[in-house]
């Protein structure tokens, strides 16, 4: 894996005034909740503009020569807002696995901006999306290793959405997987739909790999993720990313379930 373009170390203040990069941006939060705990087990930190932008707005502007430096302010800009907020869950950030050169050098920010923070490792989720080009895949692994040795969690995002997941979770020892949203959509009506996740559901018990639905949008598609033993959900159905913000469940958003 060659090193990123004009690499330089960054410090954790650095990332929290932009990386050098030439925009600004800031997060958004969405829940996913625990229904059977009824509370929130994490919150997903999502890449919105300083204004609300939508995340295209800013991703369009991510390429080779900057992707490191995004990468790195993602993640210390997640950890701030979220200690900023109080927030008492865990936090989920996505992170860009090409992006990292060397696992155990590029995490130096992350863990610098945690310590700040008093924001335990075990708090922390990492997710990459199944959907991302992966290279080099014993580099992913790599770091998946790395993250998972100083306590962070790691997910595969969107799983499901492309044609390499069980490849994924054959090579890649992560903690937790998220279901893309497609093989939630209208499950209820799904036989097929209900037979895939299951048989998912089956392999990640035996592995002790946790599984979280995402873009759950019904109580119909919550109420079948739960018969198939997925109570780690999150989507529409429960709160839309709110922007600067964290989510407070009331009581009514679990009736029904």
């Amino acid at each position: 894996m060659k090193a990123q373009q004009n690499f330089k170390p960054l410090s954790c203040s650095e990332c929290v005034h932009g990386a050098g990069l030439s925009f600004d941006f800031s997060m958004a939060f969405q829940p996913i909740v625990n229904l059977h705990e009824r509370n929130v087990y994490a919150h997903e930190a999502l890449v919105r503009g300083v204004n609300n932008e939508s995340a295209g707005a800013i991703l369009g502007r991510i390429d080779y020569h900057n992707r490191y430096r995004f990468d790195q302010a993602c993640r210390v800009k997640a950890i701030e807002l979220s200690a900023r907020l109080n927030l008492n869950t865990r936090v989920s950030i996505n992170f860009m696995p090409n992006a990292v050169y060397r696992a155990e050098l590029c995490i130096r920010t992350t863990l610098e901006c945690a310590r700040l923070h008093n924001i335990p490792t075990s708090h922390i989720i990492f997710e990459f999306t199944e959907g991302e080009q992966i290279k080099d895949l014993p580099h992913v692994s790599d770091i998946v290793d790395e993250y998972k040795k100083q306590g962070f969690l790691v997910a595969i995002d969107d799983f499901g959405a492309g044609y390499s997941g069980l490849n994924l979770l054959a090579e890649l020892e992560t903690d937790i997987i998220k279901l893309d949203m497609q093989l939630v959509r209208e499950l209820h009506h799904h036989k097929t739909r209900q037979a895939i996740i299951k048989a998912i559901t089956e392999v990640c018990r035996e592995l002790d790999i946790t599984v979280i639905a995402e873009g759950v949008e019904t109580l119909d598609e919550a109420k079948a993720l739960l018969d198939l033993g997925i109570y780690l959900q999150q989507g529409y159905y429960f709160s839309k990313p709110l922007f600067q913000s964290l989510f407070h469940p009331q009581a009514d958003i679990f009736s029904g379930l």
